[in-house]
C-alpha cells in the first residue's frame, strides 16, 4: 500500500477508536474499575444481540423466495447465503486485527482511504434506514393490516376492536414510536438490550415452532399440496426475476451493521473480545436452523398464496382447530420479536450517521445530550415518514438488497482481502473474495434490471 505522509496516517486512523465507547484501562492494560467495564459484556449476551440483528424482518419474506425459485434451490441459497456471510465477517475480523483497526469503517480507511470510510459509512445508513422502515411497515401491517386493491389483510388490533381512527395504521404506529421505540432507542449501550435480544430470539424460535406446528398437523391430515421443488420459467421475465431473490436473501444475512464499528459494537464491549469468531459462528448456525424452518414450513403452509410478508398470511381459517387463536399468537409473537429487534438496528444506525457526520467527535454514547436526543428523534421521524409512505417490503428488500446490503456484507470485505494491505491474506482469501464480488455485482445488476422492467413493463400496462 505503500507509506503515508504522518498527516495522512494520523487522519485516516483517528477515527478509528473515537465512535464507541472504549474499555477504560490504567497504564498496566487492566480496567481501572469494574464499573469501567462497559457492563462486560457476556458471550451469550453478544449471541443473542447479533442473532437478533440477523433474524429480522428479512425472515418474513424468505418463504416467498422459495415460492420464487422452487423449495430445493430456494434452501440450498439459504445456506449459500450463510456459508458467505460467515466468510465475510471472519474477514472483517481477520484484517481489522492486522491492521490494528478498531472499526470496521476504519479498516476500509486503512485499505482505501477517506473515501472508502465514507461510502462505507453511507451504505450503512442507507441500508440500516430502509431495514427499519420494513420493520415499522410489518409491524404495522401486524397491528392494523395489510392489503391490495381487491383484498385486505386484517390486523390484530383491526380485529379485535374494528375499525375506527384510533385503530389506523399511522396511529398505531405513532403509538409503538413514542411507547415502545423511544424508551428503547434511548439506552445508550448496546449491551443494556441483551435481555430484550434474548425474549426476541426466543419469540422468533415461538414463532417458527408454531408454523412447523400448524404445517405439520395439515401434512397429517392431507390438506397441504405438494410444493413446487423447482422454479417455474415460463420466458426470459421469468428467468430474470429469480435473481429478485438473491437481495432478499441477502438482507435476511446482513449483520455487519452490527459489526460495524470496533470490529463490532459487540466485541467492543466484550470482557474478552477473542470470543468473537465462535461468537460469530454460533450465531449464524442459530439463524440457518430459524430460517430454513421458516422458509420450507411458511411455503409448505401457504403454496402458491404465500405474500411477500407471510405475516400477513396469518389472518384467515387455516382449517384446523384454534385457528384464530394460533394466528394471533404468531402474528403477535413476530411483531413483539421485531419491536425489540428495532433498538439494536437503530444503534449502528445512529452510530454510523454520528461517525459520517462528526469523524473527530467523541463517542455518541458520551456526546452530549442535545446532539443525542436530536439525531434520535431525526432518524426517527425518517423512518415513521417511510414507513407510511413505502408500499411494499419487497420493494425496500430490493433496493437495499441489490446496492448496500451487498456492498456491506461482500464486497467491502472482499475488497479489503484483495488490498491485502498488511500481507495476511490467504490464497484461500482472494480467490473466496473474487467469487464473492462477481456474484454481488452479477446479481444486483440482474436484480435492479429486472426490477426496471417489471416497473416498466407495469406502467406500459
Amino acid at each position: 500500500m505503500g507509506f503515508l505522509p504522518p498527516s495522512e496516517r494520523k487522519y485516516r486512523r483517528s477515527p478509528r477508536s473515537l465512535l464507541l465507547p472504549e474499555k477504560h484501562r490504567d497504564v498496566s492494560g487492566q480496567f481501572d474499575r469494574p464499573e469501567d467495564r462497559l457492563g462486560g459484556a457476556s458471550y451469550w449476551g453478544a449471541v443473542f444481540n447479533l442473532s437478533t440483528t440477523i433474524i429480522g424482518a428479512g425472515i418474513m419474506a424468505l418463504p416467498a423466495t422459495l415460492k420464487q425459485l422452487g423449495l430445493i434451490p430456494g434452501l440450498i441459497m439459504i445456506v449459500l447465503g450463510a456459508t458467505l456471510t460467515s466468510f465475510s465477517i471472519e474477514t472483517i475480523l481477520k484484517f481489522s486485527r492486522a491492521s490494528k483497526s478498531a472499526t470496521y469503517s476504519g479498516l476500509v480507511a486503512d485499505a482505501f482511504g477517506v473515501s472508502g470510510r465514507n461510502l462505507l459509512q453511507v451504505c450503512v445508513v442507507l441500508n440500516n434506514l430502509g431495514l427499519l422502515i420494513v420493520y415499522m411497515i410489518i409491524i404495522g401491517d401486524v397491528l392494523s393490516g395489510t392489503g391490495t386493491k381487491s383484498v385486505h389483510h386484517s390486523g390484530l388490533i383491526e380485529e379485535w376492536m374494528g375499525q375506527h381512527w384510533w385503530t389506523s395504521r399511522a396511529f398505531l404506529m405513532l403509538c409503538t414510536t413514542l411507547f415502545v421505540f423511544a424508551p428503547l432507542i434511548s439506552l445508550r449501550q448496546l449491551d443494556s438490550l441483551r435481555y430484550t435480544s434474548a425474549l426476541s430470539v426466543g419469540l422468533a424460535i415461538v414463532f417458527v415452532a408454531i408454523t412447523a406446528g400448524i404445517t405439520t398437523v395439515k401434512l397429517v391430515n392431507g390438506s397441504i399440496e405438494i410444493p413446487q421443488l423447482v422454479p417455474k420459467l415460463d420466458g426470459l421475465s421469468a428467468f430474470w426475476r429469480l435473481f429478485t431473490t438473491i437481495p432478499v436473501i441477502v438482507t435476511a444475512y446482513i449483520c455487519h451493521h452490527n459489526m460495524l464499528f470496533a470490529v463490532h459494537p459487540i466485541e467492543n464491549e466484550l470482557v474478552e473480545p477473542g470470543q468473537m469468531k465462535s461468537i460469530v459462528r454460533t450465531s449464524l448456525m442459530l439463524c440457518v436452523s430459524v430460517y430454513m424452518a421458516t422458509s420450507l414450513f411458511g411455503f409448505l403452509l401457504f403454496g402458491e398464496g404465500t405474500m411477500d410478508d407471510i405475516l400477513a398470511n396469518f389472518d384467515g381459517d387455516l382449517r384446523i382447530p384454534y385457528s384464530s387463536a394460533l394466528n394471533d399468537l404468531v402474528r403477535a409473537s413476530y411483531g413483539i420479536h421485531l419491536m425489540l429487534v428495532f433498538p439494536i438496528v437503530f444503534f449502528s444506525l445512529r452510530l454510523n450517521l454520528h461517525g459520517l457526520l462528526c469523524p473527530h467527535s467523541v463517542a455518541i454514547a458520551y456526546d452530549n445530550h442535545r446532539r443525542f436526543y436530536l439525531l434520535t428523534a431525526f432518524l426517527m421521524g425518517l423512518i415513521f415518514l417511510g414507513a407510511n409512505f413505502v408500499p411494499s417490503i419487497w420493494d425496500v428488500f430490493e433496493f437495499t438488497g441489490a446496492t448496500t446490503a451487498v456492498s456491506i456484507g461482500f464486497i467491502f470485505p472482499a475488497a479489503v482481502a484483495l488490498r491485502d494491505s498488511h500481507r495476511v491474506a490467504t490464497k484461500k482469501d482472494k480467490a473466496v473474495s473474487w467469487v464473492m464480488i462477481m456474484l454481488a455485482v452479477t446479481s444486483s445488476m440482474a436484480a435492479i434490471s429486472s426490477e426496471i422492467d417489471g416497473i416498466l413493463s407495469s406502467g406500459g400496462s
